[in-house]
């Protein structure tokens, strides 16, 4: 058969056509945005560079799979993981920004996508202390600054649930053994770490530890503690831990989810709006939230800002506060953080400074609270505890109506008229 001019230049443009489509199935573009990678050699994914989480409203779960196809390909994104947060009923989808876009203008244009519930940037956050002192200042004074030693007469905050989302911990200490009921990890590769965790280790001392041979106790002896691991240390040598908006926000939608009754969260960053919607539906579940705060004058940090939380600021043994300025701010609780004692994995201990050993006092101070008046509404244990303060050292502030030491007898007397508190 004989074909015309016309068919023979149709019949290339096939071949041609066929040929372009079969190499392309069989090799990779090394240049294409969508499939470039920016790993971090040693870095859990939860904690790499340029990523964003997505999330998509119950409503249209149905439509999750296609939406999640849709958006990766029209902004030509690289999918690195998705969970669901059951508490407030989204579906996180985490993408990551290849080097060619800017990470804002995708946010940008995925924010005003009416599909989207919530567009932000997966945001990192640190456990706030300042490292371990040289030398042993005063062993143990958390307890008798705050009081807890007489407190502990009528509550040691039996079987309050406590959540502390931080590192993983060293749950064989012997102060801590047999005082973490459960643990969880939400950092990729965190498990076999976990133990040698030093922050997550203070900070559930401070909270929960049983004295034993060491003499040092916890300020909620008796409390069920749960360690969840949102946290990563960089190297064994890092004074700090790097935690991100994707471990944080499956942390707390797991404790809101498990009826935990106080979360302890001793870190801060930027602020980020998942992590405040959760924080708010874990006040609506009537969890009571005790964060850290930022050193500085002028910002206390996220979540330290949120009034669904009770910010901590550090008091040394003499009670002084290097006192902040936040206007904003209705109510801060001061508590030990300079130069603290406290558990260390291996069986060791190890003095450490900052907001975050401020934060796990006050959270001991709310498991006592607790214990005696089970039902009580974050509210109310916020009242009880800014009505009981004692004044600290340090000047009076500028635009915080109430900064005062945390004082847990007079606390618990407001509940137990048989508490004295001389």
């Amino acid at each position: 058969m004989t074909l015309t001019k016309q068919q023979r230049l149709t019949a290339m443009a096939t071949a041609v056509l066929i040929a372009l489509c079969s190499c392309a199935g069989t090799a990779e573009l090394p240049d294409s945005p969508a499939s470039a990678a920016i790993d971090e050699p040693g870095v859990p994914k939860q904690l790499q560079a340029r990523q964003i989480i997505v999330a998509l409203p119950d409503r249209l779960r149905s439509d999750w799979p296609s939406i999640t196809r849709d958006l990766q390909a029209r902004h030509q994104l690289r999918p690195v993981g998705e969970f669901p947060l059951t508490s407030i009923g989204v579906q996180c989808l985490v993408f990551q920004v290849p080097v060619e876009q800017s990470v804002d203008a995708v946010l940008s244009q995925i924010k005003a996508d009416p599909r989207v519930e919530l567009a932000q940037r997966n945001q990192t956050f640190e456990g706030l202390q300042t490292g371990a002192a040289t030398a042993y200042y005063e062993l143990a004074y958390g307890a008798k600054l705050l009081r807890a030693d007489l407190a502990h007469r009528v509550s040691t905050g039996r079987d309050v649930s406590v959540a502390v989302v931080d590192t993983g911990a060293d749950t064989d200490h012997p102060n801590l053994r047999g005082r973490i009921v459960e643990t969880a990890t939400f950092v990729e590769g965190g498990e076999p770490s976990f133990r040698s965790d030093r922050h997550g280790t203070a900070i559930a001392g401070v909270i929960g530890a049983r004295a034993g041979d060491s003499g040092i106790e916890g300020i909620a002896p008796d409390s069920r503690l749960t360690v969840l691991k949102s946290c990563w240390y960089s190297d064994p040598a890092a004074s700090k831990a790097r935690c991100s908006s994707w471990t944080l926000a499956k942390a707390v939608d797991y404790a809101i989810t498990h009826r935990i009754k106080v979360l302890n969260l001793s870190l801060g960053g930027g602020v980020d709006d998942l992590l405040a919607r959760l924080l708010a539906t874990a006040e609506r579940n009537g969890i009571v939230v005790v964060v850290a705060t930022l050193d500085n004058p002028v910002d206390p940090g996220f979540p330290a800002s949120l009034t669904t939380v009770i910010p901590a600021v550090a008091c040394d043994v003499n009670g002084h506060v290097t006192t902040p300025h936040w206007p904003s701010i209705r109510f801060v609780a001061a508590a030990p953080g300079v130069e603290v004692v406290a558990p260390a994995p291996n069986a060791g201990y190890t003095l450490m400074s900052g907001s975050s050993l401020a934060a796990a006092h006050v959270t001991g101070v709310v498991a006592l609270l607790l214990q005696q008046t089970p039902q009580a509404t974050p509210d109310q244990v916020r009242a009880v505890l800014r009505a009981t303060v004692r004044p600290t050292a340090g000047s009076a502030p500028a635009g915080v109506s109430r900064l005062g030491i945390v004082d847990a007898c007079a606390a618990l007397a407001t509940q137990n008229p048989t508490l004295r508190c001389p």
